[in-house]
Formats: structure tokens, sequence, C-alpha cells
């Protein structure tokens, strides 16, 4: 390996490489300085280049002098390292971790290492994997839960402990599972920085943050669900807290109860659970009602604010021309006296609000006098009727987050030009400054974030619900398929950039399917309408069964029981691609040859017969075929696709809605399916093979009541295909290589 270099990005050092490299003594020039986009690499003396990181450990496993047996004793024994190696990043996806750590455990109950009697780089892939989590390896260690994996790390440590604390000690932070690049020169880090800002990745510091003492809050109104765009700053405030050490407090900002309820409160609540957020406690803004109410009272006193019953129309247009309000000059005494009339919620007070006298010709709006209290009579979601008076977003926001102790509060850069009203409300009310920290609102194509918008979907019942897999909520993308692990990655990689985007949801989608493609099951669905029976005249005359895996390349997804018979099943659309005497490939079983293909007077296909031929090359083959048993073990199905709630791209503020509802947003098409699929659990993943990623949204009950399956977008605009189409989709997602080896695997 002399004369070659590693080079990879300073966020994402390639931890398992590092570790065969140091184990193996192999000399390599380290380079991470390359940009945040680049997967590792290794760059030869001569030009070439490899790329990728488990290539890399594979290359240095093959290489490696010092540790013969490095990628096994023999092809089986390097098959077998393959499957730990891929499986190694199971233990990247958050959810998945623990059952990862579980099986791994369970393997190394009767075994010193994964595969053979000497380490290879399949043990290299899992321990670093383990050490690269950091914090949560770590207190898994110390406890008793998992004894043979923690005794299978602890040998290997031991071992090689000089060379492992030094590779721990350079590139995994202490306690925070992030990978980090060694210390370079300023110059480079500046670089660095840089290029992290330009790719949207959380930049590095938070200003005036100190470790330890970061305290963070996450303040949504209980008037919606949490969306993505929500997510987007609940997950910023976990990453800064985490990065310094400090806390979030999850705080609810309920000063409108015209829109809010304890439904949305609950529902928050579990939302931000679901992402995964460890909080200090939760608070309401209602909880500082009272002292929010005698520092409005504070300010009139001090003629830093006024009472206006200037009607709302006359008021905006007032802001707007920069002209000063005729209640702007009232006493102390007649604010306080109609302010007494606004806590009555008299008629009288009804017409008031309160105030900040600041500066009515501010070239900056927002300066212009903001409303800091209104009057509103309705009740309360959590406090009921004690009030008929309400602080505004404007004025209470600065006052709690300074009375928390909040030492930066995020917000979106939509709310820029109000940062100088947050500091303004501040100083008027002698508190403590609290630092703002700004990041881009999370635009998406054809989507809704308004909660206003969203809710008119839900009233007029366009949607099933809060939780509809059209909807960008939470609950709704879960529910579609979308694993939380691909939701915290695609917004960090959108970070704290300040660049405001219009995104598509390709990206969010292909990073799901890079998580769930590796682990899911493969099972067989045929679509119902004009299905075709296909007679083998050698097929068994009696049927069998045979268990092959439900992943070709991840044993952790268990076995299936395949049913073989003399009748199967076949799409129409296969069906009428067939000519007589074309060789076929059945998957999972062989290939066959069909001889007749009976027809109705419409030239539909309607019945085919053959025979197998087992001995055959799947090479030659121009169609692979998914086929079910002709029994009645099998499971009906709905296949249910989806598409956008709106046919435009980004609705603006002046758009109605109704304008542009996307009529067509909802497909089924019924299906049959392979009888595993029985024991399908609610949100389990799979892949049905030749169709995609589908999520059980309604498991098995009785056979008269279908199995719900929910399609999960991959990246592609690809719709749910049979025949043809769904071959042109299968051809174009894989190699010719990776073809082969799927269909000849298990192949009799």
């Amino acid at each position: 390996m002399d004369g070659m270099k590693l080079s990879f990005p300073p966020e994402s050092p390639p931890l398992s490489v590092i570790v065969a490299l140091s184990l193996s003594a192999s000399l390599v020039t380290i380079d991470s300085t390359a940009a945040a986009t680049t997967v590792p690499s290794f760059v030869f003396s001569d030009g070439r280049k490899l790329s990728g990181t488990t290539v890399l450990l594979r290359y240095v496993g093959r290489s490696a002098n010092t540790l013969p047996y490095f990628y096994g004793h023999d092809a089986f024994d390097s098959s077998q390292i393959d499957e730990w190696v891929d499986y190694a990043s199971v233990f990247s996806s958050g959810s998945e971790f623990e059952n990862a750590c579980g099986r791994v455990d369970k393997y190394l109950e009767g075994s010193t290492f994964l595969v053979g009697n000497s380490l290879t780089i399949a043990d290299v892939a899992i321990w670093s994997a383990l050490a690269g989590t950091g914090q949560r390896w770590e207190s898994l260690r110390k406890s008793k839960k998992y004894q043979s994996l923690v005794r299978w790390f602890n040998s290997i440590l031991d071992e090689y402990s000089e060379m492992l604390n030094k590779v721990l000690a350079t590139y995994v932070k202490k306690g925070s599972g992030k990978p980090v690049a060694p210390p370079k020169s300023k110059d480079s880090q500046q670089a660095t920085k840089a290029d992290a800002q330009d790719k949207g990745k959380p930049e590095v510091d938070l200003p005036e943050a100190e470790i330890g003492k970061v305290r963070l809050r996450f303040a949504p109104e209980p008037s919606g669900y949490l969306h993505i765009g929500h997510a987007k700053a609940a997950l910023l405030n976990k990453y800064f807290a985490e990065r310094y050490q400090g806390e979030v407090i999850v705080r609810f900002d309920d000063t409108n109860p015209a829109k809010e309820s304890n439904e949305f409160v609950d529902n928050l609540v579990k939302d931000i659970g679901t992402l995964g957020i460890k909080y200090e406690k939760v608070t309401y803004t209602s909880d500082y009602f009272p002292e929010l109410m005698q520092m409005a009272e504070k300010l009139m006193r001090e003629g830093k604010a006024y009472v206006d019953d200037t009607p709302r129309e006359q008021m905006q247009k007032e802001r707007m021309d920069g002209i000063d309000s005729k209640c702007r000059n009232h006493g102390v005494d007649e604010n306080l006296k109609l302010w007494k009339e606004m806590i009555a919620g008299s008629e009288r007070g009804l017409q008031c609000c309160v105030r900040g006298k600041f500066n009515m010709q501010d070239p900056n709006k927002a300066m212009r006098d903001p409303v800091y209290y209104r009057c509103n009579p309705m009740s309360h979601h959590r406090i009921g009727d004690k009030y008929k008076i309400y602080p505004t977003y404007d004025f209470a926001c600065p006052f709690v987050d300074s009375l928390e102790g909040i030492t930066h509060a995020l917000r979106s850069s939509e709310y820029h030009d109000r940062n100088a009203q947050y500091f303004k409300v501040l100083e008027d009310m002698g508190m403590r400054q609290v630092q703002l920290y700004e990041f881009s609102r999370l635009n998406l194509v054809f989507t809704l974030l308004s909660k206003r918008k969203l809710l008119w979907f839900v009233q007029t019942g366009l949607v099933d619900g809060w939780d509809d897999p059209r909807f960008p909520t939470v609950q709704g993308i879960v529910r579609r398929g979308l694993k939380i692990e691909a939701l915290i990655q695609f917004i960090l990689e959108q970070g704290a950039s300040k660049n405001l985007n219009l995104m598509e949801w390709d990206k969010l989608w292909s990073i799901n399917k890079r998580i769930i493609d590796p682990v899911c099951p493969r099972h067989t669905a045929v679509i119902a309408e004009r299905r075709v029976l296909f007679t083998l005249t050698d097929g068994p005359d009696e049927p069998f069964v045979r268990l092959i895996p439900k992943h070709k390349k991840f044993e952790g997804a268990g076995e299936k029981a395949t049913t073989f018979t003399k009748s199967i099943w076949i799409e129409e659309a296969d069906a009428s691609a067939i000519s007589v005497d074309e060789e076929v490939t059945l998957m999972d079983w062989g290939n066959a040859i069909v001889k007749q293909i009976t027809k109705d007077e419409e030239g539909r296909v309607t019945a085919l017969s053959g025979v197998l031929n087992l001995q055959g090359s799947v090479k030659t083959t121009k169609l692979k075929l998914t086929w079910l048993p002709d029994t009645n073990e099998l499971v009906n199905l709905t296949l249910t696709e989806f598409d956008y709630l709106i046919t435009k791209k980004k609705l603006e503020d002046d758009d109605e809605v109704a304008d542009f509802v996307n009529p067509n947003t909802k497909k089924e098409t019924l299906a049959l399916g392979d009888s595993n699929m029985r024991n399908l659990k609610c949100g389990d993943v799979i892949q049905l093979e030749r169709k995609g990623y589908f999520r059980c949204d309604v498991p098995f009950v009785k056979s008269s009541k279908p199995i719900v399956l929910f399609s999960i977008p991959d990246g592609r605009a690809v719709k749910i295909g049979s025949g043809t189409e769904a071959n042109e989709y299968f051809e174009f997602n894989v190699t010719e290589l990776d073809r082969i080896e799927e269909l000849e695997y298990g192949l009799s």
C-alpha cells in the first residue's frame, strides 16, 4: 500500500477503514480535507482510485500482509465476511441499534470471532460501527444487557488497545458518537467550515456558546400536529444541545385559544418523542400569564406601552404609512383604565389592544409599535375562562425565553426582520438578552406547511386526518413509510443554512431507501385483475415447500416458506409480453419454456402452459417473472399509491388552496400476496419484488379483509407497475451482475 492516500471529508472519517489500516500496520497517507459530499477514497500513486467505505475495507482485508486471514480462509469465509460488512450500517439506523446489538450478541454466544477463528474485517466493521456511536454504546457496555457482545468488543480492545485507543481518541468525540477528523491548520479549518456551510451542514458554533451552559427551547404552538418544517427546528435544537452538552426545553406557545387544543398538545408530545428529542422539561407560555400581565402594566406605567382602540384595518394602514396612532400619547391613567376594561373582557375592552411604543417611522415595519396584548373572551384549552386577554407571540416569546434562562433561541430566517423587535422588547423590559440564531425554513415542492391550510384539508374531509400519509406531518410521513433516521439525516444535511430553497422530496426518499433496502424483507405480489394461470406440465404433482431467505444479503430478515406447484399465477402484463417457445425466468425457482398461449376474443392472454428448464441460464432470458402458487393460502392485498395534494409547486400567500387541489391523490390496486404476509405487523416495511417498497398499514385480520400496504417512494417517480413496465423498472434498478446474483441465489 506504499504511496497510497486515504481521502475523506473531515465530518465523516471512515472509522472501520482507519481501524483496519491501523491493525494491519499499513502505511497510508491520511488526507481529511475532502469536500463534504466526497465519499472516502483510496488514491494510488499511479492515479487509480477506489471509493466507498465498504470497498476500501474489503481492499484492506485482501491486501493486508501482516494479517493473512483478514479476509477469511476461503471463499465461504469471505462471503460470510461480506454479509457482516454490509450489515454494519444497520447500527447507524437509530431505532434498529438495539435490535442489531441483540442479533450480534446472540451470534457471539458460542464464538470468539464473527467469522472463523481469527480477527477479520467483519469484526473490524461491527466493532467500528459500535465504537462510532460513542455514548450510546458506552452506556450499553456498562450494563449487563449484551454480555457476549461486550465480551467480544472488550477482548478486541484489550488485544489491540494501544492502536485502537489512539484511533478512537483521534476520530471519535468522547460522549458524542460523532466521528471527527484530526485537528488541522487554522486555514484548513476555515476552509472546511466554509464547505460545510455551503453544503447546508450545521455550523460548527453557536455564537458565544459555552460547553455545558447552552439552554435551548423548542416552542411549537399547539394548533396542529408537528410537521416536517417544525421537525427541522426541533432537530436542530437537539443537535446543538448535544454538541454543547446543553439542554432543550419544550415550551408550548399557547397564547391563541381560538386555534389550540389538548389534542394538539398530546400529539405534539408524541411527535417530539418520535423524533427522539430528549428534553429537560415541558413548560407552557400560559404558565407565565400573571408575570406577563405584570410586565405589560409595568411598561405602560413607564410610558413604553399604550392601549390603542384604533380599528384593525386603520391600524394596519397607519403602520404601513408610518402614522402615529391617536392613542399613542395617552397618559398612564387612561392606559391603565382601558387595560382594566380589557382584563374584564368588557365591550369597551374588546375594542382595545396593548402596543409597544417604539418608532412608527422606523424603516423596519416590525418596529412600528407592535401589538403586545389583545382581548379574546374565548375559553383556553388549559386554563379555561380565567383570562379574557392573551399576549402576542412577539411579546411573550422574548419574555419567557429570558425568564427560563434560554441562551440561544433558534428561529427560522423568515423572522429576520423581527429580530430587532425581539431585542428591543427585552431591552424595554429590562431583562437579560438572548442570542438569536437563524436557519432557513424548510420548503418542499407541492407541499403545504401552513397549519391553517392543512386544517382546511382536514375539515373538508379531503384527507383522513392529521396523520394522513399525504400530509407532511411527522405522523403522516411516518405512516407513509419514512424512517425517522432518514428525516434526521435529511434535515441535518440542510443544517443551519440560511439559504431559502424550494426542495424536492426525492432526496429525502432516496435517503430513506438507503436505510430500508439493506434490511427489509422481500415478498411477492401479483396484481389480481386479469391474472393468468401458467401451468407447468412437468411441474410437481404434489406441492412442496422450501424455505428461502427473505433478503438475499441480510440474514436477519429471516426466512419465508415458498410453495412450488404445478400451476402458478403471473400478471397479465407479463403474460402478454411472452412469445411461444420463449424461455423465461421464474424468480426464486428457475427457468421455464412457454409452449402454449391461450387468448380470448379480444386478444387478451387467459392461460399459459409450458415446461420447466431448471438447468437454463438466467443470463439468457429477457423476462424475470414474479409468480405465486395456485393455492388457497394466498392473501388479499390493497396496494395504495399516493400523490401530492396540490398541483402547484409552491403556493403564494394570496393563492386560494381550493384552486389548486389535486383531484386524484390516491390509487388502490387489488393484488394477491404470498402467505408469509399473514405475519406482517402494522408499521412493517417490506419490498414487493419488482414493485417497490411498502409499509403495512392494516395487517392481516381475516381472509375476506385485505392487508393494506402503502407504497413508499424511493426517490424516483416510478408507479406501481406490472409486466414489461415492471421489468423495465427491475432492469433499471440493478446492474447485470447484481441481477444475476439475486436470481441465481436459491435456484433449483
